[in-house]
């Protein structure tokens, strides 16, 4: 089972003390892949494909866009 994201995962902020405004705009209409990991919060390698993309933390491993509607 997937633990709740605990850190915005397009700013690294603490999910409580992230406002709705530090959301990138490109990231809320889905143009943008996640940069940090919803976990930890530590930054993330992130590549981008034609088809998608994936994104991978040290710690929790990777995700891929392919993933992401299916959570």
């Amino acid at each position: 089972m997937q633990e709740p994201l605990r850190f915005g995962v397009y700013t690294g902020i603490e999910a409580e003390l992230q406002s709705p405004e530090a959301v990138p705009a490109a990231a809320q209409l889905g143009l943008e892949p996640p940069r940090f990991c919803g976990q930890c919060g530590r930054r993330m390698v992130v590549q981008v494909r034609p088809d998608g993309w994936d994104a991978r933390c040290s710690r929790h491993g990777t995700v891929d866009s392919s993933e992401v509607g299916q959570r």
